[in-house]
């Protein structure tokens, strides 16, 4: 740390180096933070949880039993031991309230006033946050698996929703109505993605094992299929040609660069994209235990190198390096499936919600230099093995 901060005095370093050689130690040395508590509200199982970017301070939990709950992170106490307290909450009392499981929230990207959730009761809501009443409501025909909203969208106000049917509808904030229908699925759609790099490109995965890319300014169809073979029909059998994975694709996620894109399926298996052409960079993760009907929400971290994926698998959360494959190590403490985590990019922070009905925080710690060394970390009171490799590369970089 001492010859960054020299180099970086002298000007013969660049600035950003440090921040992420600080920033891949703190996610190398992510535990269960025994003194920071979610406030449990839920009581069934978590589904998806959001962080708003604006100032990084509150976070939106769904679950399945239909409840929305907005939590201040923020640790007002001043005092190591603390919760994590709910701010306001859509109970089973309110009558805006889901009448079925919610699958998806979303915080408005340009600011906090507005978020987004939709459910298996066939509606998406657009909410005012200072109310808790849905500005606007778009109804459909079938359950409604996830929506997106795209994080630099500045040409169009679309909302990006996956459902039932084999369409993918996008929902026009401006306009309060569902103006395109993206045909291409045969399938139930997942989960659906807005590039982090062009606003007008969309990736879409279904229960027909394939991901489509999309134009939305084009009305002749998808861009392209990923294809896990890169096009070598030898390798494929018949049924298996131009898909990305062996069975239902539950997942998805860009880096945040938007150069590639990620997918998970039930055949246990992720994968690693270039987003730019669709080939398959065939990256072996090895096997990541899959088991999920519905979307999987999976996240990658900001700001390291390398870049790590964060990804539920069981009642555990895997920790990958992105472009090598290997598993750095498992977050244990949850007592179900996990179904959701989330990246805190300020405080390189993950937050993970599962069955059990908790929300979990895993923060940095800081450890004596001979356990360092070791390479160890407990986990929810087990002990989770960290990779050597990329301690002794984050001391290279330091020295």
């Amino acid at each position: 740390m001492l010859g960054f901060l020299t180099a970086r005095q002298a000007g013969l370093d660049d600035p950003l180096r440090l921040r992420r050689a600080e920033s891949t130690r703190r996610v190398l040395n992510l535990e269960l933070n025994h003194d920071r508590d979610v406030d449990r509200i839920h009581n069934n199982g978590i589904n998806t949880i959001d962080i708003e970017v604006i100032e990084g301070r509150y976070m939106l939990s769904g679950g399945a039993d239909g409840v929305i709950v907005v939590y201040d992170l923020e640790n007002n106490s001043r005092k190591p031991q603390y919760t994590c307290k709910a701010v306001c909450t859509v109970g089973r009392s309110s009558q805006y309230v889901h009448r079925f499981s919610v699958e998806t929230v979303q915080w408005y990207p340009h600011d906090t006033g507005m978020f987004v959730s939709s459910s298996f009761d066939k509606t998406m809501k657009v909410w005012d946050t200072e109310t808790l009443k849905p500005a606007e409501v778009f109804q459909f025909e079938g359950n409604v698996y996830c929506h997106h909203m795209s994080p630099i969208a500045r040409k169009h106000s679309l909302i990006a929703v996956g459902t039932k049917d084999q369409k993918v509808q996008l929902c026009d904030l401006k306009s309060g109505s569902r103006i395109q229908v993206l045909q291409g699925h045969r399938g139930e759609v997942l989960s659906v993605r807005w590039s982090p790099r062009y606003e007008h490109i969309l990736a879409t995965a279904s229960t027909d094992s394939r991901v489509l890319v999309w134009d939305v300014r084009r009305a002749s169809g998808s861009l392209f299929s990923l294809d896990q073979h890169n096009g070598d029909k030898s390798k494929a059998s018949s049924e298996a040609v131009n898909t990305a994975h062996n069975g239902r694709v539950n997942g998805l996620c860009f880096t945040v660069d938007g150069l590639y894109l990620l997918t998970t399926g039930t055949d246990d298996r992720m994968r690693l994209w270039n987003s730019a052409n669709g080939k398959n960079t065939l990256v072996n993760y090895g096997k990541v235990s899959n088991e999920s009907r519905k979307g999987l929400k999976i996240t990658v971290s900001r700001s390291c190198s390398p870049e790590f994926v964060f990804v539920p698998c069981g009642s555990s959360v895997a920790v990958y390096t992105l472009h090598t494959g290997e598993l750095v190590t498992m977050l244990r403490g949850h007592y179900n499936n996990v179904d959701c985590c989330q990246f805190h990019p300020d405080y390189q922070e993950l937050y993970s919600g599962g069955k059990d009905c908790n929300i979990l925080a895993w923060v940095p710690v800081v450890r004596p230099p001979d356990v360092e060394e070791e390479g160890t970390a407990a986990k929810g009171g087990s002990q989770a093995t960290v990779n050597p490799a990329f301690e002794d590369a984050w001391s290279s970089d330091e020295d």
